[in-house]
């Protein structure tokens, strides 16, 4: 199963690997893995209904997928957020009366309405995090994936290290965990659920979840979930 964020395939480095240190190594394959996972979600343009679901409610969006940019849409009031994913980081930005505003620094932190879900959690800016470590390899749900550490700059003021979890077949993300300083989980991300749209596996559920530091019970549990094609 391929979800559709997935990547075409992995191009690893194959010549006088004897004469570079194994932790160079490690990191050089890290970095390779976390390439193809970040510019595959637009690899097939696509256009989407989609929802954020809390417990109490649920607030609807328009997801567009194309030329390497995620529109995230809502409306009631109109609110649109452009990611633009490029080999080197992200950007994200709010289109307000016809011009683009990029959203940074603390406002990253800042929660989308009633959603639960702040600006850093749709930046993907993690995946661009210096110093990856690759921790081996894990199962997720059966499936085999690459576990990679990834080290928060010294800008970023809540988080300290974030994980991420990338099937090795496929390249898509399965999982990412995000810990804090001192080392203590706050944010997990997981894909529940994949669905065929015009014959592509497509993000069908994924559950976002927030904890207390050093409580392993989430206190919030949300899920973004897509519920099909929309003609726009």
């Amino acid at each position: 199963m391929r979800f559709s964020f997935s990547a075409i395939a992995l191009l690893l480095l194959l010549m006088e690997t004897c004469a570079i240190p194994a932790q160079a190594q490690e990191a050089r394959k890290a970095e390779e893995i976390l390439q193809a996972a970040r510019m595959s979600p637009t690899a097939r343009p696509a256009s989407l209904r989609a929802q954020i679901r809390g417990e109490e409610k649920s607030i609807p969006l328009h997801i567009g997928l194309k030329n390497h940019v995620i529109t995230y849409e809502f409306k009631e009031p109109e609110q649109i957020l452009l990611l633009k994913l490029e080999p080197g980081n992200t950007m994200l930005l709010e289109k307000k009366n016809g011009e683009s505003q990029t959203i940074s620094g603390t406002h990253l932190h800042d929660v989308i309405r009633d959603t639960g879900v702040s600006y850093q959690d749709l930046s993907l800016g993690f995946l661009y995090w210096p110093q990856p470590i690759l921790q081996g390899e894990d199962s997720i749900k059966t499936r085999p994936a690459w576990k990679i550490d990834l080290q928060a700059p010294a800008s970023e003021e809540i988080y300290g290290v974030a994980r991420v979890w990338i099937d090795k077949d496929s390249g898509a993300i399965l999982r990412i965990e995000g810990y804090d300083k001192k080392g203590l989980l706050l944010r997990r991300f997981e894909i529940v659920s994949a669905q065929k749209i015009d014959g592509l596996w497509m993000l069908k559920q994924m559950r976002i979840e927030s904890f207390n530091p050093g409580n392993p019970d989430p206190v919030t549990r949300r899920y973004l979930e897509v519920l099909g094609k929309e003609d726009r």
